[in-house]
């Protein structure tokens, strides 16, 4: 199993957390709320109102998100959901556990204790450079007050 953590439109209660608990698609159990130890930029861009963490480390905001446990055959449906590596890359970071819900190995449990994790993070660094003038984010939720709506696939 490998930890992800999710801080855009998978996470629950965002409009495609069905893909999370699509168990066709493997296997994704939750764990945890996170953030993570470093700022970045988590921006709202493109036609289609999509979150993107620009992997610029040190700038931006401590990203919110939740921590999951997955399966290879997750892992891989995550990666081409993610258009990886075009669209986003998929890089080990440090998650600070803000809550922890996970049941694991005894190691786990004590790195959760210790406050962080290393998780794999779909960020990118392949964007147009005018991304990096948005309104950075600590969290996201497609409703927000920013107005901008996440569009689905399916109605693109």
């Amino acid at each position: 199993m490998a930890r992800v953590f999710v801080y855009g439109t998978l996470k629950k209660g965002q409009p495609n957390y069905k893909y999370m608990i699509n168990t066709a698609k493997g296997l994704a159990k939750f764990q945890g709320r996170g953030r993570t130890v470093e700022k970045y930029p988590l921006v709202i861009a493109g036609k289609y109102n999509i979150p993107y963490m620009l992997n610029i480390p040190g700038t931006g905001h401590h990203v919110a998100g939740e921590i999951y446990s997955v399966d290879d055959q997750m892992l891989q449906f995550l990666d081409e959901f993610e258009c990886c590596p075009d669209m986003y890359q998929r890089t080990l970071m440090r998650i600070e556990v803000v809550e922890w819900e996970g049941k694991g190995s005894a190691g786990e449990a004590r790195a959760a204790a210790e406050g962080v994790l290393e998780c794999f993070v779909y960020s990118t660094a392949t964007y147009p450079p005018e991304w990096v003038g948005l309104p950075y984010y600590d969290s996201y939720d497609s409703s927000g007050k920013h107005g901008l709506s996440y569009v689905l696939r399916e109605s693109r």
